[in-house]
């Protein structure tokens, strides 16, 4: 059984043992929710916990160099944002300068984060043109010197990547690098950067990643990351393909809030209109403290909440024509009483039969 390097992972581990353990797991897997740009701010990352908790959670991925610059540093106040009320996330950074990093990892501290990852994965084109992200895996000493520059805080560094920017062979070279850093989580999307999201996780190579874990870095927890929608699924994972330790939810959110749950159960459409309208509130809270944000934003969470039942279809069209969160609510509002009638009609007509 692999042990951490830091008391902040070691704990994820043993509160990740604390679960039911699950049938052919000898060590059960931690769960974390994917960063995602615009998707996993404080609001999300709330309205999740309410759903379904996962172990751990990151957040947006924020430019290293912007939270130090000094004018640059007032725009991602909102992203690095905690609320009390939340389990403090990993921060995910990004850039390709180890100055910036060194700097951001002393502010990052004294803001009360815990652990740091880097963004070597991020196949965005404007991040890759400005050398973040999986533009990394191009340039492995600019990847070195960030990975020790983020280390200078104190705080344990890990580091998310893919298999490789164009060619999957580029794995066989790059993971053993990366292994060799003295990281604290390895997390390894199973696809390049070429690739996107466009084919399967190549689930075919964890076998071999977790051999390179094993031999190059014992201690380096691994994580994967890739078409795994479920808490189920990557248990599933995890029972196929042993020393895995954590694995990384990301748009199976989008299909189902509720996908960290320990015990699948339905779900009634009262239970995932709640969860909006926790996140309308929320929205509201944080926009009264750091100032607007495009509502258009807002409403690709719609369709989290808003499918799966008779006419949610013309429910969601009906939202994205919403322009304020009153206007959310005072649709939610009357699409309540319609679907109060409705159910009391067919009541009816079942008691008629």
């Amino acid at each position: 059984m692999v042990k951490a390097k830091s008391a902040y992972w070691q704990g994820v581990v043993d509160e990740a043992q604390q679960h039911p353990k699950a049938a052919g797991i000898e060590k059960t897997p931690f769960f974390s929710l994917a960063p995602m740009e615009a998707v996993t701010d404080t609001v999300f990352r709330r309205v999740v916990d309410k759903a379904a908790a996962p172990d751990v959670y990151y957040t947006e991925f924020t430019n290293a160099r912007s939270i130090t610059h000094p004018k640059a540093k007032f725009t991602v106040q909102g992203r690095l944002h905690v609320d009390k009320s939340e389990k403090v996330p990993v921060v995910q950074i990004w850039g390709n300068r180890g100055e910036d990093f060194e700097k951001s990892s002393l502010e990052l501290r004294d803001r009360g984060y815990n652990a740091i990852d880097l963004n070597m994965g991020c196949p965005d084109s404007t991040v890759i043109k400005n050398g973040g992200g999986s533009d990394l895996i191009r340039h492995y000493e600019s990847a070195q010197e960030v990975i020790q520059a983020a280390k200078t805080a104190g705080l344990p560094v890990s580091v998310k990547t893919r298999l490789g920017f164009n060619d999957l062979e580029t794995f066989r070279e790059w993971i053993p690098f990366l292994l060799k850093q003295d990281i604290q989580v390895l997390t390894v999307h199973l696809r390049t950067r070429k690739e996107m999201s466009k084919v399967p996780a190549h689930y075919e190579y964890i076998d071999e990643i977790v051999k390179m874990r094993d031999e190059i870095a014992p201690d380096t927890l691994l994580q994967i990351n890739g078409d795994v929608k479920t808490r189920q699924e990557g248990l599933e994972l995890v029972r196929e393909h042993p020393g895995v330790d954590g694995v990384m939810i990301g748009r199976g959110v989008f299909e189902n809030p509720f996908a960290f749950e320990i015990m699948p159960a339905d779900h009634t459409l009262d239970q995932t209109l709640e969860l909006l309208r926790l996140q309308l509130d929320l929205y509201d809270e944080f926009t009264a403290e750091f100032g607007p944000m495009n509502f258009q934003k807002l409403k690709r969470f719609f369709k989290i909440y808003v499918r799966n039942f008779a006419y949610a279809s013309d429910l969601r069209v009906a939202l994205m024509d919403t322009n304020t969160t009153d206007e959310v609510r005072a649709l939610l509002a009357e699409f309540d009483k319609q679907w109060a009638a409705k159910k009391a009609a067919d009541a009816v007509a079942i008691e008629a039969n």
